[in-house]
């Protein structure tokens, strides 16, 4: 059997199915090595003092170190059946606290308006994504972890183990500053780290000296898209088939099409927008993506964008869905229109409007449903109960929130038309592909958006694009490495070599289907390695922490942006050369 290493409390070995079990208590150390590896201790090991009905307490408090940011599955095994979070550490090599919210394993709680606010939840030491599956904690037989896809052999260390029925708050158990003052994590070092200010300075100044040197960027049109007009002139981006396949046509009658970042941070005019600028042209973005607050140039220089426009919240309001059938609604909508759209009407630089960011309701109508008839008195509320009260089932409980978002896509959609007649109305960026009736409601859009973390975006985009006949735009996608102190994202590949890989394939594979426009980048910057607001800290960004190029992801993005036109008008094959996990290979989905 395969030996595991093991800190002062023995394991034992780890059995054929990559389960471990060993002597009672704690301290314990284990090494995720395949492809899978799980360990799992009873609740004999862990501690015999330790109840197995679990309902009355409020967290799980262990004390941990981890070697990598690699996320990794805690799992709470029941008579039932596994309940699962996954945990991400902020760093590595930290002693730190994690007291575990037990009501997480049991379920979701109503808050968030997108999948991100509604699935992360942040502590001061670490992060949990809740994906479950989650199920009542009254027969719980052993507690584990496991770790897909793992990297360099990351290593896990337990020094403790117990129950509260108090909140207990979560904390670095180090004396030691765990970042130090560039931003970056203290406690381990890497090739590219920086030391002091004059590597930083240097760094910065090779780099103004490669823009400065290297050859110019491709022939482009004025707005960034393929240079010679071939269609009409419209003063505004639209979108036209032409000979079969999907195209963005810029103001000025040039195919387009959009390759972006989300979150580029430039509200300032001068030189840090000047720099940007710069380099989004030699990178081959011509799309200021989402979130984005970036100004232009001194010599005014500007990029195409995009917009969301920011709905009201009228209460109540669930999971993102508000209260559509208020009188106060549609008249709510037309003000924000007025206000957020009617600036922009004469501005040929705005593409259009995303409607709204990855809904998190698809799949949980029922508890959206229970929310609004408990929750206070609305005008939702009221047509619901008088539905049901004809029989309540499941299937109507679904149709009733589906014609909820239905009236909520149009009449957002014709509130923003009234104010702004001239843009695209982008959508509302699914994350994930809902059912076939939701998908539906996209015939209506100009572009139907989706954000998509896999290898590969070609599976969703057929489906959405046989449901809906519209063109298609990736509003997220992202690759990144568990490393430097920073997790690896939604989708992990095994360096930044493969994260450029990753970048090609991704963006040709989609670009080579008809119905392809396309694809943001989520994000311009690494997250912070404390976690932003939710407590996602990770390495997906076209620079770092210090504001310094990942060069082999901007050389990729470059590359692809130089061959996009041909790729996606079927005059050559896309990069086929799909990007490895770990040193076990790649899975068909980050889910998997």
């Amino acid at each position: 059997m395969k030996k595991f290493a093991f800190g002062a409390g023995a394991l034992g070995a780890c059995l054929a199915l990559g389960l471990a079990f060993g002597a009672p208590g704690p301290p314990f150390k284990v090494v995720f090595e395949s492809r899978h590896a799980e360990f799992r201790w009873s609740l004999r090991d862990l501690d015999a003092a330790l109840p197995a009905d679990w309902s009355d307490f409020k967290a799980l408090v262990l004390e941990l170190r981890a070697s990598s940011p690699q996320r990794f599955s805690l799992w709470i095994h029941t008579a039932a059946g596994p309940r699962r979070l996954m945990v991400q550490p902020f760093g590595q090599n930290a002693w730190l606290r994690a007291a575990v919210p037990l009501r997480f394993f049991e379920g979701k709680d109503a808050t968030g308006t997108d999948l991100a606010s509604a699935n992360n939840r942040r502590t001061d030491a670490y992060w949990l994504q809740l994906w479950g599956p989650f199920g009542e904690l009254r027969d719980v037989r052993s507690v584990g972890v496991s770790m897909d896809y793992p990297l360099n052999k990351p290593a896990l260390e337990i020094r403790s183990v117990s129950l509260s029925r108090e909140d207990v708050p979560s904390a670095f158990l180090e004396e030691r500053p765990v970042v130090d003052g560039f931003g970056q994590w203290a406690l381990a070092d890497w090739p590219r780290k920086i030391h002091d200010r004059g590597e930083l300075d240097e760094a910065l100044a090779g780099e103004e000296r490669a823009l400065e040197s290297g050859a110019p960027p491709a022939a482009a049109s004025r707005f960034g898209g393929f240079a010679g007009p071939v269609s009409r002139a419209s003063g505004f981006f639209r979108v036209e088939r032409i000979d079969g396949r999907w195209w963005l046509v810029d103001p000025d009658g040039c195919l387009f099409l959009s390759t972006g970042a989300n979150g580029i941070r430039g509200a300032e005019a001068g030189p840090a927008a000047d720099l940007i600028h710069r380099r989004m042209s030699a990178w081959g973005l011509n799309t200021v993506g989402n979130w984005s607050t970036l100004k232009p140039a001194s010599d005014g220089r500007r990029k195409a964008y995009v917009a969301t426009f920011r709905a009201p919240r009228v209460e109540p309001s669930y999971l993102g869905m508000p209260d559509v059938y208020s009188e106060s609604y549609a008249p709510a909508l037309e003000r924000a229109a007025a206000a957020q759209c009617a600036p922009l009407m004469d501005d040929p630089w705005l593409i259009g409007y995303f409607l709204g960011n990855e809904p998190p309701w698809p799949g949980r109508e029922s508890e959206v449903a229970d929310l609004f008839l408990k929750g206070p008195d609305s005008a939702t509320g009221r047509r619901l109960r008088e539905l049901l009260g004809q029989g309540d089932t499941p299937r109507r409980r679904e149709e009733f929130v589906r014609g909820m978002f239905a009236r909520y896509l149009a009449l957002m959609s014709d509130a923003i038309r009234k104010a702004d007649p001239h843009h695209l109305n982008l959508g509302i960026r699914f994350g994930g592909i809902p059912a076939d009736e939701i998908l539906a409601l996209g015939r209506s859009f100009d572009v139907f958006s989706l954000n998509v973390y896999e290898y590969e975006p070609t599976r969703q985009m057929r489906k959405v694009a046989e449901a809906t006949g519209r063109p298609l735009l990736i509003g997220e996608f992202h690759f990144g490495v568990p490393a430097d102190g920073l997790g690896a994202g939604l989708v992990q590949t095994a360096d930044q070599s493969e994260r450029a890989k990753g970048y090609r394939y991704y963006v040709e594979q989609a670009a080579a289907l008809p119905a392809f426009v396309g694809a943001h980048w989520f994000e311009w910057a690494d997250e912070p390695v404390l976690g932003r607001m939710d407590g996602e800290n990770y390495n997906i960004g076209f620079v770092d922490v210090t504001n310094r190029p990942y060069r082999q992801l901007a050389n990729a993005a470059a590359l692809t942006y130089g061959r996009l036109r041909d790729v996606h008008a079927g005059r050559r094959a896309p990069f086929a050369d799909r990007p490895r996990a770990s040193a076990h290979g790649t899975p068909a989905s980050p889910w998997e």
